[in-house]
Formats: C-alpha cells, sequence, structure tokens
C-alpha cells in the first residue's frame, strides 16, 4: 500500500499542550460523525497525556497532520505484551471527516507502522511481533483500510447498555465477603487485583505504575463510586464505576459506566460479580443516572456476556480487534 497525503498536509509529531484541544477536537468529530456514544474531554486527555510511560509516550507515539488552519488528523501508537504471548504494537488513526477519502488516513497508517518498526527495533522480546488495531461497525472505510494494509480481524467486542436503571434487584454478596469504601491507600491494591483477574483473558494492558497515575489522575476517576469486595484484607472482586459528566452533556444522556467489571479467580462461579453489578446499578442511580453501559470480549471465558444480559443489559454497538505480522 502505497500513498501520498495531499498538497498541503503535513505531518509533525506532538508538539505539547497547545495540541490537546486539536486532539480531543478530532476525535470527537469522528465519533460523531460514525453515530459512535463517546466523547473525549480536554480533560481527560490531558491527565493521560500527562503520565507517559515505556509503552505510550505522546512526544513519542503521536503524530498529527496539519494544513494551513491546523490539525486535521491525529495518529497514535502504543505497545503491550498480551496474554496470548504476543508483542502488539498498536496503531491508531483519527481524520477529521471534512478531509476524509484524501488519502489522509492512509499516510497516517503508514507512518505508525514506519515509527512502530523504527521503536520495536529498540526492543528485546522474545514474543512473536505484531500490529494491532481497532474498528467500530460504524467505521466500515476504517475497517476496508486496514484489511487492504494486510490487516485481519482478530477478535470482536460488545458495548452493551442497560437503557433503564428502574427495577434493579438487590443482591446479597456471597457469605464471608464484604463491600468496603475504597480510600487512595488501597487504590494500587484494587488496581493489581483487576490487572491480576484479567491476566487469563484475551488482550493486553499497560499496567505500570504510570498508567496507574494516569488512571487515577483520570477526571472521571471516582473513588467513591467503586464497588470492591473483600475476603478479610484481600480482594475478592470489584467493579470501577465511572460517570463522565461532559461526555453525558455532550451527547444528553445520563449514563454511567461499569467500566471494569473483575473477579479473582478463587471467588468466581460463586454470584459474586452479579451482585457487584446490581450494586453497581444502585450507586449510579443515586447518583441521577438513568442508564448504564459496559464493554465486554463477546468470547469472555468467564461467561460475562451472559451474566450482563440477565441483569438486563443489551448489546448496543460492535467493534473489532485487527491483528497483522510484522514482516521484514
Amino acid at each position: 500500500m502505497e500513498t501520498k497525503l495531499p498538497a498541503g498536509v503535513l505531518l509533525r509529531p506532538f508538539a505539547g499542550e497547545a495540541d490537546l484541544a486539536e486532539i480531543a477536537r478530532i476525535y470527537n468529530a469522528e465519533n460523531d460523525a460514525d453515530g459512535i456514544t463517546e466523547r473525549f474531554s480536554l480533560d481527560r486527555i490531558a491527565a493521560e497525556f500527562a503520565h507517559p510511560s515505556d509503552s505510550f509516550d505522546p512526544r513519542r507515539d503521536v503524530t498529527l497532520a496539519e494544513v494551513d488552519s491546523g490539525p486535521v488528523a491525529v495518529g497514535r501508537r502504543e505497545w503491550v505484551d498480551t496474554t496470548d504471548g504476543l508483542r502488539e504494537y498498536r496503531l491508531h488513526g483519527a481524520v477529521e471527516p471534512a478531509w476524509r477519502r484524501r488519502g489522509i488516513g492512509s499516510a497516517l497508517l503508514l507512518d505508525n507502522e514506519r515509527q512502530i518498526r523504527e521503536l520495536a527495533a529498540q526492543h528485546e522480546t522474545p514474543n512473536p511481533r505484531f500490529f494491532g488495531s481497532w474498528t467500530g461497525e460504524s467505521q466500515p472505510a476504517n475497517a476496508a483500510l486496514l484489511r487492504s494494509a494486510g490487516f485481519s480481524e482478530a477478535r470482536w467486542f460488545f458495548e452493551m447498555t442497560r437503557p433503564s436503571l428502574d427495577d434493579i434487584e438487590e443482591l446479597a454478596v456471597p457469605g464471608g465477603l464484604t463491600i468496603r469504601p475504597v480510600t487512595i491507600d488501597i487504590a494500587k491494591q484494587v488496581w493489581d487485583a483487576d490487572v491480576e483477574a484479567f491476566r487469563d483473558h484475551w488482550g493486553g494492558f499497560d499496567h505500570s505504575d504510570e498508567h496507574l497515575a494516569r488512571w487515577l489522575a483520570d477526571p472521571t476517576t471516582d473513588l467513591a463510586l467503586w464497588i470492591i469486595a473483600f475476603d478479610g484484607d484481600e480482594i475478592a472482586g470489584g467493579i470501577i464505576n465511572a460517570i463522565d459528566p461532559q461526555e453525558n452533556e455532550a451527547l444528553g444522556l445520563r449514563r454511567g459506566w461499569l467500566a471494569s467489571v473483575f473477579t479473582r479467580r478463587r471467588w468466581r462461579k460463586q454470584g459474586l460479580a452479579t451482585a457487584l453489578i446490581s450494586r453497581s446499578l444502585s450507586a449510579l442511580r443515586e447518583r441521577g443516572m438513568t442508564s448504564a453501559a459496559l464493554g465486554v470480549d463477546a468470547d469472555n471465558p468467564s461467561g460475562a456476556l451472559g451474566i450482563y444480559e440477565r441483569q438486563g443489559f443489551q448489546v448496543s454497538y460492535r467493534s473489532t480487534a485487527w491483528r497483522k505480522p510484522f514482516k521484514p
């Protein structure tokens, strides 16, 4: 795949704080055009970019396509070691809708691949190296671009929505477990338990201290919304709930997110997740929310899809994870 940028369009690296508002604008314009109900506030992007890690450093891993009037597209790169034994270099791009179909997305994809290869050459790893990316069901042009570049579908994911927070059945947690408030001094313990619980799930995650700092700095992080179950001093499972007021305002919603639902292996198959979901829905309703959403792997090994359906969640959007092996 060869492509050239249109006349007057240049690629440049991320230049710092002055670019953050433009990146948010481009992301949100693309999502709006594609019917994706996710919005990025300036505060959230600023919090993320303020905590670089080995896996993602915006000054190394973000590229903007620019014209005289300013940025019109964004490319982004990061890497993780996946649970199925790969070193996956993930690449993403967003193009302002008015500038689509001019070759900018193709040029960003090629630039992302080039820069990832340069970074990968500095890494030593026994893991097979792959490119990774992501598209939603309302982005057929993005999927076609990846397919033309040699990517193949690897996994499917659902966004699920509970359209009402009425009729929530209050369920008790299994005997011997207790729900306790989370304070900042045990936030890392929760983080570590969440990371451990997902080690036997498909995918990969940057679990560095820098990413933890990024997560805690996110303005939607609210420890008071976390529903965490303890077995003595050990965390058995929990749900990281979140509300994004700016996203809700932009979309005209009152929606909360069950951003991460996890149960550690020893405490699975006891009804813990179901009880935590019911408590989470109640907590979101108490905050004035009228709906809830979450994301799930379509082939989740813990049977999460069925659990969520029984709790009133419905599939509302489908996404695809893509991969392509490195070739010389």
